[in-house]
């Protein structure tokens, strides 16, 4: 075995000068090409021959590494700042701002509990799409729909009382362990685009707040029905605060995020009601043994649809690539749950929304779409069977129609 000859006084000098700027002897060793105790040894032998830093002229090649070196360090440095800036916005908001727990709890027990045979499962609402503050002028639409906050108001409250009827007549008088209510995104219409900053009812606060009371009076109104409420929340792409989508901190640019924070504080005297509200885009979780993945729908990897299947192709597109990438990470699910689209379209394998606002001028004039009357989603979850029905809620009462006999066929002429 060959043995290295003693160290030269310029490499005695290089290690020292690569001390001054990089404290890590694995780092530094590696950057010189020796081994740590080499390196070690290097730096023990100029501190005994009195080598400092900069004694030297250094050459050419040497100042190169340093300036690399210097760069590396420089850019270590701003990454170490934007972490910290993300570790303010999610971590120091929640907890020294909010007052909430730095991280959001696990789901609760219940949700998978084993419950009697003849028990009907678990309710689950899905309320998306509120678009709270947006103006449809029912005028541009030829009286088919109009919507404003009021109209939200008296829509999300009907809403809520139908699916406490609903839960009780599907029950039947037996007893359901809670309900689970999705808050999928887009609660506030936010200014997204240019015309919805001209024509919102108010600016995006004073709508957040409005909507935060009517949040708590939902909330507090299937509590006292159901006992439990389990809360999942992701965020939409409407209340965002940046021009363009973004995929870093998406949360945390949200008016959507900070409204499911304000209502988890809200609530954090009251133990029937708890939240999950991931930092990511997805909401992850179980019923009674049924895994579903919670998002909200602007984010599925797919474009476009066609004029003949509508959306029903890229959301089923979606779905396979998410279905794919969470299988790859250990995070398989059975149904995936969607908002974005407002349309009403419950699967097996995927249940999308419809929307509160409904039939708007966009649809009517950039989609061509037929109109769909506003209403949210609502199903229950069997520990035995999965999901055994669903329930669209719809947000407006039907317009009367004339009598019709309730089952008619064509007559034969004799």
């Amino acid at each position: 075995m060959t043995r290295r000859s003693p160290a030269t006084r310029a490499e005695l000098q290089r290690a020292v000068n690569l001390a001054a700027i990089e404290p890590n002897t694995e780092v530094a060793s590696s950057q010189l090409g020796v081994k740590r105790q080499t390196y070690e040894g290097w730096l023990k032998r100029a501190e005994r021959e009195g080598i400092a830093a900069g004694a030297i002229e250094e050459n050419a090649e040497w100042q190169q590494t340093k300036l690399s070196l210097s760069d590396q360090v420089r850019e270590l440095r701003s990454q170490l700042a934007a972490v910290h800036r993300d570790n303010l916005t999610a971590a120091v908001v929640r907890k020294h701002i909010l007052g909430l727990k730095e991280m959001t709890p696990e789901p609760p027990g219940w949700l998978l509990e084993h419950h009697s045979a003849d028990g009907v499962g678990t309710p689950c609402l899905f309320l998306s799409d509120l678009h709270w503050g947006e103006v449809v002028d029912g005028a541009q639409l030829n009286g088919v729909n109009e919507y404003s906050i009021a109209i939200a108001q008296r829509r999300l409250r009907k809403v809520i009382e139908k699916t406490i009827y609903l839960a009780r007549l599907h029950a039947s008088g037996v007893a359901m362990p809670g309900i689970v209510v999705n808050l999928g995104g887009d609660l506030v219409s936010g200014d997204l685009h240019q015309e919805l900053r001209e024509t919102n009812e108010m600016p995006t606060m004073p709508v957040l707040l409005d909507l935060f009371g009517v949040l708590i009076w939902a909330l507090t109104a299937l509590a006292d029905e159901f006992g439990r409420v389990f809360v999942p929340c992701v965020a939409g792409n409407h209340g965002r605060n940046t021009v363009k989508p973004i995929f870093k901190n998406r949360n945390f640019s949200n008016f959507d995020w900070l409204l499911y924070c304000l209502l988890e504080k809200h609530f954090a005297s009251d133990r029937r009601v708890q939240f999950h509200i991931p930092s990511g885009a997805d909401a992850y979780y179980t019923v009674a043994g049924r895994r579903f993945l919670l998002t909200h729908g602007d984010n599925l990897g797919v474009k476009g649809g066609d004029g003949i299947i509508g959306s029903l192709g890229p959301i089923l597109r979606g779905d396979l690539k998410i279905r794919s990438s969470n299988s790859a990470v250990g995070q398989p699910y059975d149904t995936l749950l969607l908002g974005h689209w407002h349309q009403y379209i419950p699967l097996d394998r995927v249940i999308v929304n419809g929307s509160l606002k409904g039939y708007d001028e966009f649809a009517k004039l950039a989609l061509r779409a037929p109109p769909e009357a506003p209403r949210q989603a609502l199903w229950f979850v069997h520990e035995r069977i999965g999901i055994t029905s669903h329930w669209p809620v719809y947000a407006e009462e039907p317009k009367p129609t004339a009598h019709v006999d309730w089952v008619s066929w064509p007559r034969e002429v004799a």
